[in-house]
């Protein structure tokens, strides 16, 4: 009966601590390009100290994972796997902005982060 709570707590101390390995890769020129990100829409979306930090870390957490697919993948599938992933980093941002934050987000990510488009003579 003690090994049940043994294990749980087992499982969960590992997850606590484990880290996200798309972070432990250190890219300076995505760690500034976040940092810059970070300040453009702080003018406008008047972060507090600690969303600060907490934005920085997920616009870098987003693009390393976009460089990673523009790697990997090209043409219409790569633009399709940016818009999912852009889809999932402005839902991600609802964890660290308010409702009119993340409403004005909403609206000027397209201006400051827009999408690639697709070269209809490189399909």
């Amino acid at each position: 009966m003690k090994l049940l709570p043994l294990l749980l707590t087992l499982f969960l101390g590992i997850n606590v601590f484990a880290q996200d390995p798309m972070l432990q890769k250190n890219n300076q020129a995505l760690d500034e390009q976040a940092k810059e990100l970070t300040q453009t829409y702080s003018k406008e979306l008047a972060l507090n100290g600690e969303q600060i930090g907490m934005f920085e870390n997920k616009v870098e957490e987003f693009l390393i994972r976009s460089e990673k697919i523009k790697k990997e993948f090209q043409g219409r599938k790569m633009l399709e796997m940016l818009y999912t992933l852009q889809a999932r980093e402005t839902a991600e941002m609802d964890n660290i902005l308010t409702r009119p934050q993340l409403e004005l987000y909403k609206q000027i990510k397209p201006r400051i982060q827009p999408l690639e488009e697709l070269d209809m003579d490189k399909k």
